[in-house]
């Protein structure tokens, strides 16, 4: 007797997907991350990658790269608090904690065990966390690890978070938390009042600067910095693998946090830790961004010209404020068909749908670099016009 398939649901699944036009495979890149790249053998102005300013092919981070193999080899062996703490790790956490004005730093894999293992390391039963409704999934997921109860507030809604204070009164331990830029939309939190909150209901507050680091302020440390809120943060997370152009997440705030979180945040006590390679080209980017010549400057510059050109065009960016520049479409069958158009056309800008986003409000996401030339914006500007007036999105 044939057995049965107990996978065989996911047939039916992917089927499902395909019907509706939202099955998708990951295009495949051929050589460097660029501001122009190669993906599925067709060179197209990139608005996909989180390469912020150019720095993924930057001389300087591979000669680091290749210096730390040569000098360490290509692996640290082991798990941090087994045998893989190697002394480059204690130099990038220096350094971090000294860029984020903090008094220590801590390495995690990634960004998202950053916050999904530090969240679910401090809280448990007994205590609530507060997170915003459009907060990253690696939030949401430390935020259900944890076991605390959570309070889910409106985004951006600082009255709905002050009442989720109120009901939360009498908890062992409060934690409210937000991004600092939102990875789907590209607006900033409202940092100034949420830190006002937590100092007022004694919580601990927590900011994922993934997407700021590097990006916000006078000299790219975050939101805390644009804010001027240096020392009201308590926990401040970042990512390696954006700006910086590696991998790689970390957290920093005072000592006794970090320390705590070296001996209960369960990523890091059953995860390989970097291969010094990855930490020395983060090294390599930190020293670059902290003699910045410019090219924060020029991400703002392309950002502002792109942003206004899809404005004038008659296109809906939703709420950005950063690089991060959705183009709001609505349905999902449309965005996909909208970001294949445009890939056809020599664009690459990615269609984002549920469950990523909320059903009914499918986008096409962009995102522009300081690589990017004038000629590449503008090329890319032209394609959406045409690929936009062809579907009816804008007039």
């Amino acid at each position: 007797m044939r057995m049965s398939d107990p996978l065989a649901f996911l047939d039916d699944e992917l089927h499902d997907l395909r019907a509706r036009g939202l099955y998708r495979w990951p295009r495949e890149l051929r050589g460097e991350q660029a501001p122009v790249s190669e993906y599925d053998g067709r060179r197209v102005v990139n608005l996909c990658s989180n390469n912020y300013l150019g720095l993924a092919n930057h001389p300087a981070l591979k000669a680091a790269a290749h210096a730390a193999i040569d000098a360490d080899g290509v692996g640290s062996g082991a798990v941090r608090t087994i045998a893989g703490n190697m002394a480059i790790h204690g130099e990038l956490e220096r350094r971090l904690a000294a860029f984020k004005r903090t008094e220590a730093a801590l390495l995690y894999q990634s960004g998202f065990t950053a916050n999904a293992g530090t969240v679910s390391a401090i809280l448990g039963k007994g205590d609530v966390v507060l997170s915003d409704e459009l907060n990253h999934a690696s939030i949401i997921d430390g935020c259900r690890l944890s076991g605390a109860d959570r309070k889910i507030f409106p985004h951006k809604d600082i009255g709905a978070a002050r009442r989720c204070l109120e009901e939360a009164r009498g908890a062992r331990r409060v934690l409210l938390i937000t991004d600092g830029v939102f990875s789907m939309d590209g607006d900033v939190a409202p940092l100034p009042a949420l830190c006002g909150l937590a100092r007022e209901f004694g919580a601990i507050m927590m900011v994922d600067d993934a997407h700021a680091s590097g990006v916000m302020g006078a000299s790219g440390r975050g939101t805390v910095e644009h804010f001027g809120l240096h020392g009201q943060v308590d926990i401040q997370v970042g990512t390696l693998s954006k700006a910086w152009a590696c991998l790689g997440g970390y957290v920093a705030g005072r000592r006794p946090l970090i320390e705590f979180l070296m001996q209960r945040a369960r990523p890091l006590l059953f995860s390989t830790s970097h291969p010094p390679s990855v930490a020395a080209t983060a090294i390599a980017a930190l020293d670059l961004i902290e003699r910045d010549d410019g090219v924060i400057a020029r991400l703002w510059e392309n950002t502002r010209f792109f942003k206004a050109g899809l404005s004038q065009l008659g296109f809906d960016t939703g709420m950005s404020e950063t690089p991060i520049t959705p183009i709001m479409i609505g349905g999902e069958v449309e965005a996909m068909r909208f970001s294949d158009r445009l890939f056809e056309e020599g664009v690459f800008a990615l269609g984002i749908a549920y469950p990523t986003v909320p059903r009914g409000k499918a986008r096409v996401r962009t995102i522009v670099s300081a690589g990017h030339t004038r000629g590449d914006l503008t090329h890319a500007l032209e394609v959406c016009a045409k690929v936009g007036r062809e579907m009816r999105i804008i007039g």
